[in-house]
């Protein structure tokens, strides 16, 4: 009896060793190390760029996109820009009192701007664009008097623009365009000063800034301070509850090693190897594979097989559509696997009759898709796997330049794609996103035109889905953005953007180009006013010949005019480019045939 005393004497104070151990750890880090792991814990999926942010960490100051000041060691800047990050964004940001520049830009983050932000007093530039953000503007911004700048641009943001705002004196850039928000734009302090250009592409503002005389209809006052409220309020109780729920997960820890202590031996030998990090595909209540031309070589049950099989460690790229698995069959041969979530009960026959359309089509330029498997709650579609990545990747990623010759080739691949788009496919396809991650590269560094005709089949007016995914902010022609509705020249308008990028080594909102109010259109066109075009070219290309650069200079500065009528068409675009900018040759003319 005394020796079972003794034992159990030692396993509890082995226990209480462990739990003291995991609570040091716990508080190990830093408070701002804290408010980062909640941010972190927030995002669901991104490009791996959070991997090491690690808890044990005494601080954050090392962390990947974190700078700290050196002597108090408080992070002033959290800047992860163009790194795939989606999810919400935590509230727990608010706790980083000190930060002074918050740049999440170019991600694909979602749900609303946590209130919260309105306690980073010492906030100087906030750079929210270009995201799926959605709610009301937080009028808790209107008490960041040191803010300088303010882009929340091309987002899905609705409600009113917070009168709050215009007490922002220190505020020198503000953009708010492309969004949902409605009502008449405040006149109060700053808000005067800002032009057009800050809230284009807003169908429902009106005011002096827009030149939009304003119906009587309470304008952003009462209500928009009521329904700010509201959502302040509702953001408090979601964050009490992430509060109550992080509390339990921190007890139920404790009480797991507690129970390990007893237990520990049978749990591991049961459990132990069960990482829980599958995350296969839900294929299973009757799922089916749809394959075209007969050139998917497998039958349904194989294919099944091994959607079953993929999990996080496969994932090879997201976008706004959905994200992208590696597929490996048997036989050695690789595919590209995107899985759309389904949105409506409608989702189904509309899907299928676009996609058969779609998987009529087939070109040389363009990503070839195979076929589609209908899950229950999502459809994955089956593409040749492209080694060469995308050209976003090419360009803005990788140690290794594009030489001259070979930026050419892409931008004459990516025109002849969407030229068999527009003018020989029946029913003829406005690509709607035409962006460097949609132009993906094979092994040679051709290029291939991807998503083509994905933006028609999410299509929604009900919940304005089509502005939600078609067209990246930087990319989007300025009458698309007031009307909403895509033509032929919306997309002549995104490929000049796309040359002016693969010319300038640069994304079309490079931060150069905010700092001074412009996009590289806006860069370009200044260039031109002093006879300088000639330097936008990247200084690391190699090989350039002058000739040539002039003009394809001279063709994208047709394609980004502001009128549409100024534009080119793709097929005349494609014509100029190898008449005019490469030396064509004999096998290599336009075929508007697809092979």
């Amino acid at each position: 009896m005394g020796f079972c005393l003794m034992e159990w004497r030692g396993l509890w104070l082995l226990c209480v060793l462990l739990t003291i151990t995991v609570t040091n750890k716990i508080r190990a880090i830093s408070p701002d190390g804290q408010a980062l792991l909640s941010f972190r814990t927030a995002v669901v999926s991104s490009d791996g760029v959070l991997l090491h942010w690690r808890p044990e960490d005494p601080d954050p100051c090392n962390w990947k996109g974190v700078k700290c000041d050196p002597k108090t060691k408080r992070v002033i800047n959290l800047s992860i820009p163009y790194h795939k990050l989606s999810g919400s964004l935590s509230p727990d940001l608010g706790k980083l009192d000190q930060l002074k520049i918050l740049a999440l830009h170019n991600n694909n983050f979602y749900g609303a701007i946590p209130s919260e932000l309105g306690n980073c007093s010492q906030l100087q530039r906030i750079y929210l664009q270009g995201n799926y953000l959605s709610e009301s503007i937080p009028s808790e911004l209107g008490e960041l008097l040191e803010l300088e700048t303010l882009d929340i641009s091309s987002n899905s943001l609705s409600g009113y623009i917070p009168r709050l705002l215009g007490k922002l004196d220190k505020l020198i850039y503000f953009n708010v365009s492309t969004n949902f928000l409605i009502g008449s734009i405040p006149l109060d302090g700053v808000l005067i000063n800002f032009t057009e250009s800050s809230f284009v592409g807003n169908r429902g503002l009106c005011g002096k800034q827009v030149n939009v005389t304003c119906k009587d209809d309470g304008g952003p006052g009462t209500n928009s301070h009521s329904s700010t409220s509201a959502q302040s309020q509702g953001a408090r109780k979601k964050y009490s509850g992430r509060l109550l729920i992080s509390a339990s997960a921190t007890v139920g820890a404790l009480l797991l090693v507690a129970l390990m202590c007893f237990w520990g031996c049978f749990l591991y030998k049961k459990f132990g190897k069960n990482d829980g990090k599958c995350l296969a595909m839900d294929v299973s209540g009757g799922a089916s594979i749809v394959m075209f031309h007969g050139d998917l070589p497998y039958s349904s049950k194989d294919i099944i097989k091994k959607l079953e099989t993929l999990n996080e460690e496969h994932i090879i790229g997201c976008g706004g559509f959905g994200k992208v698995y590696k597929l490996a069959m048997d036989d050695g041969n690789i595919f590209a696997l995107k899985r759309i979530v389904k949105m409506n009960d409608g989702f189904d026959r509309f899907f299928e009759r676009e996609l058969e359309i779609l998987g009529s089509i087939k070109h040389r330029y363009l990503v070839n898709l195979r076929g589609y498997c209908n899950s229950p709650t999502s459809k994955l579609l089956i593409y040749d796997f492209l080694p060469g990545g995308s050209l976003d990747e090419a360009l803005h990623e990788r140690s290794e330049q594009l030489d001259w010759d070979a930026r050419l080739n892409i931008i004459l691949g990516a025109a002849k794609g969407l030229a068999y788009l527009h003018h020989d496919c029946s029913p003829r396809i406005i690509h709607r996103d035409i962006k460097s991650s949609n132009i993906l590269l094979d092994g040679n560094l051709e290029a291939r035109v991807s998503d083509f005709g994905l933006a028609k089949l999410l299509e929604d007016e009900e919940s304005h889905i089509t502005t939600i995914v078609a067209g990246t902010f930087g990319y989007l022609a300025p009458e698309y953005m007031q009307s909403g509705r895509a033509k032929e020249k919306t997309d002549v308008y995104s490929f000049g953007v796309l040359v002016l990028e693969v010319l300038s080594g640069k994304r079309p909102t490079d931060a150069s180009f905010i700092e001074k109010g412009l996009n590289i259109v806006g860069w370009l066109n200044f260039l031109v006013t002093e006879n300088r075009q000639r330097e936008i070219v990247d200084p690391r290309c190699e090989g350039i010949q002058t000739e040539s650069l002039d003009a394809l200079l001279s063709i994208a500065i047709q394609c980004v005019s502001s009128s549409p009528e100024d534009r080119p068409t793709m097929h005349r675009v494609v014509q100029l480019l190898e008449s005019e900018v490469v030396t064509p040759c004999p096998s290599d003319f336009y075929d508007s045939n697809p092979e």
